[in-house]
């Protein structure tokens, strides 16, 4: 692994397997947004949801979203991957996370998976008390870490 993926992984391992997080999608230059149980397997995060909510629709018609989650702030692009229930790997992750909603939700006809493919990643750290933030690009590769000075 280089520098980057290092960096990157660290961001992931803040994230962890799963947690709530913050999901935000538009249609015709309205923003919504509503907190999701999300899931996080190979770089890659995952929902799911029902295909009569306004995010169902929102994401149909512009894939570009964001996720934030503490101070993790992620934008990416999503696709839809059919019914959660033939995608073992995540029903065994969001299961062992979220079992309530697993068992509640993934099974019913309606539910669809959605991944988001991040492209880019700003998070704040505190380093030795002063507060900086992180970038990442993630088709370009580029990090950076700045300080944050306020003007």
């Amino acid at each position: 692994m280089d520098a980057f993926e290092d960096k990157l992984g660290d961001v992931f391992i803040a994230f962890g397997r799963g947690r709530t997080a913050v999901l935000s999608t538009s249609e015709g230059g309205r923003v919504s947004s509503r907190m999701m149980s999300v899931v996080l397997i190979d770089g890659e995060f995952y929902f799911q949801t029902d295909r009569t909510m306004r995010k169902y629709r929102q994401l149909c018609a512009d894939p570009n979203a964001a996720l934030c989650a503490d101070n993790i702030q992620i934008e990416g692009t999503c696709r839809e991957l059919g019914h959660p229930a033939g995608h073992p790997e995540f029903c065994e992750a969001f299961k062992s996370t979220f079992r309530g909603s697993f068992d509640a939700y993934t099974n019913l006809s309606n539910e669809r998976l959605f991944a988001l493919t991040p492209v880019y990643i700003k998070r704040w750290l505190y380093i030795d008390g002063k507060p900086y933030t992180e970038t990442f690009d993630i088709p370009g590769r580029v990090y950076e870490l700045k300080a944050y000075i306020s003007e």
